[in-house]
């Protein structure tokens, strides 16, 4: 199983309709020291994402940031991206390792359950994602994810954990200093006037 880096923030690209207006934040979210970085594109037609994930990937070659894909497996590989992000309805731990090589990063999306990251420790993730712990546009719909699953997660896993969903600078200390190694966030990032300054922000947090 990998380690995953330092612990920190967790940035999470949004929809973007101009790839270079996305790769501009991107480099600025670089700068400002995240630990990981997620390019998630709901919009884009396959061979767009591609092309941003290739542009994506040398900048995060650049600054020595891991790149993570969301649900897609197979543009990870295409993209030679460190790992991939699972959602519970997406491909299984199985397939993306297999398609991946032992050394991906493979983090599973697990909500607010205990039981489903202890499987996908079990099936080999190298980390899980809980959440929404907040209100969140991003992840609209009630925060069913508590303080309290942090806690019951940290003792119950070896892998890290990764808090998402309405996360921003006043709300983050309690999920950290309750066992959440990274902080997965959006919008609190990408629609920031300095999204540098704000990165550094949460970094600082840890």
């Amino acid at each position: 199983m990998n380690s995953l880096l330092k612990k920190g923030l967790y940035a999470i690209t949004p929809d973007t309709a101009k790839t270079e207006i996305l790769l501009n934040k991107v480099e600025s979210a670089l700068q400002g020291n995240i630990a990981l970085l997620q390019y998630r594109d709901k919009i884009s037609s396959a061979n767009e994402k591609l092309l941003r994930a290739n542009a994506i990937h040398q900048l995060c070659l650049k600054y020595n940031v891991p790149l993570i894909i969301n649900d897609d497996p197979a543009l990870a590989l295409s993209c030679k991206a460190e790992g991939v992000h699972l959602g519970q309805s997406d491909s299984s731990i199985q397939q993306a390792r297999q398609l991946l090589g032992k050394n991906a990063f493979i983090g599973v999306t697990c909500h607010h359950s205990l039981s489903l990251a202890t499987s996908a420790e079990q099936q080999g993730a190298d980390y899980v994602a809980f959440g929404r712990f907040f209100n969140s546009t991003t992840k609209p719909g009630t925060p069913l994810a508590t303080i309290q699953t942090l806690s019951d997660a940290k003792a119950a896993l070896s892998i890290p954990v990764v808090a998402i969903g309405g996360i921003h600078h006043n709300n983050a200390k309690p999920l950290i200093s309750n066992g959440a190694d990274y902080l997965a966030v959006v919008e609190q990032i990408f629609s920031a006037d300095n999204i540098s300054e704000n990165c550094r922000r949460f970094a600082a947090l840890f």
